[in-house]
């Protein structure tokens, strides 16, 4: 035989043993949906040079060895989610929503604490305002996080915010997410929060492109907005540190956003939340910020709340399992605001089930996005839903941000995760859940606002796509247990 014979079997055997042996970590692989195995399968059988380095890339939900035992060290160090804001409020819920925070409690251990108030902010710009006033009032400590900080007129308001209270002695920590906020990190804005005393942390970084798929998904990002103050003030939404106008995506802007400012015990769980991810990627130990202990007879005027913290590093399944299980709490109305949709079968059953059994149900999108992608997938949903009564509409204001879940007018979800496969695997996530039918009106109102602002989407509409349209949805669909 030829030697170059020779060489092409050799090289033939080699590709047919990488791609079986992709194939066959696809199939093995945990907490993995048929479809998504069924899909590896024909993309490293079908493309098997793309395919492979697809899923070298993309096909596992890899946070990295050293990132994890990171997190596993700083969780041993801090005090135990369950002890660091006092009782359990369970008792405080209508028996009917007591599940609810028993699965949130089983995401990130934070327990339904009462005690707790909160008001929304009017619009962006109000939020950031709130937050400077509150860190220029700051005593004691700043805390900071962000998937995306621009250094626009928002983001640099926030900057020289942390500056002020760090010369005046404020212990002030800034982290911000190395991908989301790349060129503010790498520009001489951070150089200087660093040198006015402010203490700085990447939250996953890059590092070199060409060994990061060794290190852990590229993709995999510290998607929260977390905001503490003294450990007496929180905020939690969808907002990053940033003008609504957006200047990397201008064209879709005003981005809108729903932001909240909070007082009590669950600000704490939102500081183990920061100071779990800032041990994680900082050579500093927090555990002395939960010193003192919360007492056990902490007051329970206010409303019982619970944050919960999701990501890859988190249980498998966390936020599709929280979102599955409000969904099917709803008894009279279910309201939710998502920029991203890309939902697992569970949440479609859900929503198309509280549609059939009688509950208005009613979902806003924003009308243009800023992911082509998304933006077809989230339509090759529509007439699923809208065949079962789910009302859609489409927000005309611009990009609608906003991840808001109400039910009943009594319990709230807010915060950053959306309802897409990329906030349920690959992005940590922070929300809170609340039982308080004042601030849910409040925020219900806010909801009405974008409903009176977007356009219905009928069936007709929707029946009435071009087949090239139709093809192009559900072709980028099928790609999503892959993406």
């Amino acid at each position: 035989m030829h030697d170059s014979a020779v060489l092409a079997w050799l090289l033939f055997a080699v590709h047919a043993s990488l791609q079986l042996f992709f194939i066959v970590r696809a199939l093995l692989r945990p907490h993995r949906e048929p479809s998504s195995r069924i899909a590896w399968v024909l993309v490293i059988g079908l493309a098997p040079v793309v395919g492979i380095l697809a899923y070298v890339l993309f096909g596992e939900v890899n946070p990295g060895r050293r990132h994890v035992a990171r997190l596993r060290e700083a969780f041993e160090k801090l005090p135990p989610a369950q002890t660091i804001a006092g009782p359990s409020a369970e008792a405080d819920l209508p028996e009917r929503y007591v599940p609810l925070f028993r699965v949130g409690q089983s995401v990130s251990n934070y327990l339904p604490v009462a005690g707790n108030r909160a008001r929304l902010m009017a619009d962006s710009a109000a939020a950031i305002a709130s937050m400077v006033d509150d860190i220029d009032a700051a005593r004691e400590s700043v805390h900071v996080l962000f998937y995306i900080w621009l250094a626009d007129d928002s983001g640099l308001k926030i900057a020289e915010a942390l500056k002020r209270a760090a010369a005046r002695g404020v212990v002030c920590r800034a982290m911000a997410d190395d991908l989301g906020s790349r060129h503010l990190i790498r520009s001489s804005h951070w150089a200087d929060m660093a040198s006015a005393g402010v203490r700085l942390g990447r939250a996953l970084p890059v590092g070199n492109l060409l060994l990061r798929p060794f290190k852990g998904r590229i993709d995999l990002r510290n998607h929260r907005k977390i905001v503490v103050i003294d450990n007496a003030i929180t905020y939690c939404g969808s907002q990053n540190c940033a003008d609504a106008a957006f200047a990397p995506k201008a064209r879709f802007a005003p981005w809108v956003d729903v932001m909240a400012r909070f007082e009590g015990p669950v600000v704490r769980q939102n500081q183990h939340l920061f100071a779990s991810t800032w041990m994680a990627q900082v050579e500093e130990d927090l555990s002395p910020l939960f010193t003192p202990t919360v007492s056990s007879d902490v007051s329970k005027a206010g409303f019982v709340a619970q944050v919960i913290g999701s990501g890859p590093s988190v249980r498998y399944s966390a936020m599709p399992e929280t979102f599955v299980a409000l969904m099917n709490a709803a008894r009279r109305e279910l309201v939710i605001t998502t920029p991203y949709y890309v939902p697992d079968e569970p949440i479609q059953a859900a929503l198309r089930a509280s549609a059939r059994r009688g509950v208005a149900t009613t979902i806003v999108f924003p009308r243009r996005n800023d992911s082509w992608i998304v933006a077809a997938a989230s339509r090759s949903y529509y007439q699923d839903l809208l065949e079962a009564g789910v009302a859609i509409r489409e927000y005309a204001g611009g990009l609608l941000h906003a991840k808001t879940l109400t039910i009943d007018g009594e319990v709230t979800l807010i915060g950053s995760a959306n309802i897409d496969r990329r906030s349920f695997e690959l992005n940590a996530e922070n929300n809170i859940l609340l039982h308080d039918p004042a601030f849910t009106q409040a925020l219900r109102e806010r909801q009405q606002v974008f409903m009176d602002a977007a356009e219905p989407v009928t069936l007709a509409h929707v029946e009435s796509y071009g087949l090239l349209r139709q093809l192009w949805n559900n072709s980028v669909a099928m790609l999503g247990p892959i993406l």
